[in-house]
Formats: structure tokens, C-alpha cells, sequence
């Protein structure tokens, strides 16, 4: 799911990483909303924020929403730069730190962070956190798939999924068919999950409010333990047959 890259990625390792990653994402994004009232899990709309204060010299918002785009920069800048500084010498392994990074952050959200304004001191640093930690997942599932998934944001998903299904009335050919058709399965899939995180991630907030988080970093933990398994198995498989 997360170790194969290239020719060697197949459509069960996207669909797998994006049914988790984009539930992750879902959770995130649920969560920042109801506890910061804020995006945390994509800047585009910030920007729009940010011009909106500069226009009414609002210039200390404006800050905050300039850095909200800072921080997921950072954190994609932080995945990638980890990511191919790992695989100069284990390639298998360069995801791992990402995700490890990424898991830190929101337990640390989930410990200390605020389910206050984005105005305050407090609920400022929460979204700086939240963002960094989405920067760092969207860098990393790009990355691995070839930019095939995106989990953290929906608009580009929508604009694919327009034109591969208005594609359908087109390709004819049996193969291209085919994987037109896995193509917007995936996207499907992504918004589905994204969703179903959004929802079940609002239902959680009731109850645990920003300890949500919680719940996203547990289901990285699966999914690195998961790819870490599988890969001991993979190896023990090809020592076996060797011997």
C-alpha cells in the first residue's frame, strides 16, 4: 500500500491507501471544523480569507490565514524532503517516518490542543498543528501514487470525476473502458470515505471532542503496521523460496 511505487503500484494499493488516508482526512477535517471553525485539512479557501482582511485591514487575521497556507506547505515540504532523503538508502522504508511525523502531531493535537477560536492564541496553534500534519499526508499519498490519490481535499476530485464520466460517452476501446472506469471507481471510493470520516467523525466529536484525533492517528497506526506485516511476510516468502 504505501512501499510500492511505479510500475510496481497497483489499482488494490491506490484503492487501499485511499480508503484509509481519505477516512483520515474526513476525520481532520470534521474535527477542525466543529472545534476551530476552520478548514484544516486544505488551504484553498484561505487564501479567499486572507484577501477579505487584507481588504478590511484586518491585517493580524490576515496573518493567521497567510500562515494556515505556511504550515501545509511545511508539512508537505517536510514529507517529500523526508521521503526521497530516506530512500537514498531504503526505499521500502521512506514512508514511514512521514506517517510517524504525521501520527506525533495530531496525538499531540489531540493532548494539548484547543477547541477554541482560530482567533485565540491557543486555537491559532491547534490549526497551524492540524495543517502541518495535512500537508505532510497529502505530500506523502501523492508522492506514492504518482499524484493518482489525493485524500485531503474533494474539489480536484470532482473536476477529474466530471471529465472521466463525460469521457465514458467517448472511449470505446475495451481497455480504455476498463480503466476509465477503475479510475472513477477510485474517486468514488475517495468520497465516500472522505464522508463517511466526515460523519462518523461528527458523531465522535460529541463524545471526545478534539480527542477525535485519536481515532485518526489509530487508524494510521493500522495502516503502517498493516504495510509493515505484509512486507515481513513478503520477505520471509522470498528467503523461503530461495532457500
Amino acid at each position: 500500500m504505501f512501499r510500492h511505487k511505479g510500475e510496481n503500484r497497483t489499482f488494490i494499493h491506490n484503492l487501499r491507501l485511499a480508503v484509509l488516508l481519505s477516512f483520515v482526512a474526513g476525520l481532520v477535517n470534521i474535527t477542525g471544523v466543529l472545534a476551530l471553525k476552520t478548514l484544516t485539512t486544505n488551504v484553498t479557501g484561505h487564501f479567499a480569507f486572507f484577501a477579505e482582511e487584507i481588504m478590511r485591514h484586518d491585517y493580524n487575521t490576515a496573518i493567521t490565514f497567510f500562515f494556515f497556507t505556511i504550515f501545509f506547505l511545511l508539512g508537505s515540504f517536510l514529507s517529500s524532503f523526508l521521503q526521497e532523503l530516506i530512500s537514498l538508502k531504503n526505499p521500502d522504508w521512506s514512508h514511514i517516518i512521514p506517517i510517524t511525523l504525521e501520527m506525533i502531531i495530531l496525538m499531540a493535537v489531540s493532548i494539548f490542543g484547543s477547541s477554541t477560536s482560530i482567533f485565540t492564541f491557543e486555537g491559532k496553534w491547534t490549526a497551524f498543528f492540524v495543517l502541518l500534519a495535512m500537508g505532510i499526508q497529502n505530500s506523502l499519498v501523492t508522492n506514492i501514487s504518482r499524484a493518482t490519490v489525493r485524500t485531503t481535499h474533494l474539489t480536484g476530485l470532482f473536476t477529474d470525476l466530471g471529465i472521466e464520466l463525460s469521457q465514458l460517452f467517448f472511449y470505446k476501446k475495451p481497455e480504455e473502458v476498463k480503466k476509465l472506469k477503475a479510475s472513477i471507481f477510485l474517486r468514488l471510493a475517495i468520497i465516500l470515505f472522505f464522508f463517511l470520516g466526515c460523519f462518523l467523525g461528527g458523531i465522535s466529536y460529541k463524545f471526545l471532542e478534539i480527542k477525535t484525533l485519536f481515532i485518526a492517528v489509530f487508524i494510521l497506526f493500522l495502516a503502517q503496521w498493516y504495510d509493515y506485516m505484509r512486507l515481513k511476510f513478503h520477505l520471509l516468502k522470498r528467503k523461503t523460496f530461495h532457500l
